[in-house]
């Protein structure tokens, strides 16, 4: 599942960049918890919860339902 998680990814990744951030990939559990770690401007930006839960979360959940969640470390 790791390798299905780096592709989507891959898709949200230039969104980010494009407004100075990026997103790392740091584990995907068993069960469907995918721990990612946002870099750049998206780790200090206050929108970062919503830009984990409503954009990469919900990307996630969408093309690959075994995600049950994305949490930031």
């Amino acid at each position: 599942m790791r390798a299905e998680v780096e592709k989507v990814l891959q898709l949200i990744r230039p969104a980010l960049q494009a407004d100075g951030g990026d997103v790392e990939l740091i584990d995907v559990s068993a069960d469907g918890i995918v721990s990612v770690r946002l870099k750049g401007a998206c780790g200090s930006c206050p929108m970062s919860t919503m830009t984990l839960k409503m954009g990469i979360e919900r990307t996630m959940k969408e093309k690959i339902p075994a995600v049950k969640s994305v949490i930031q470390v």
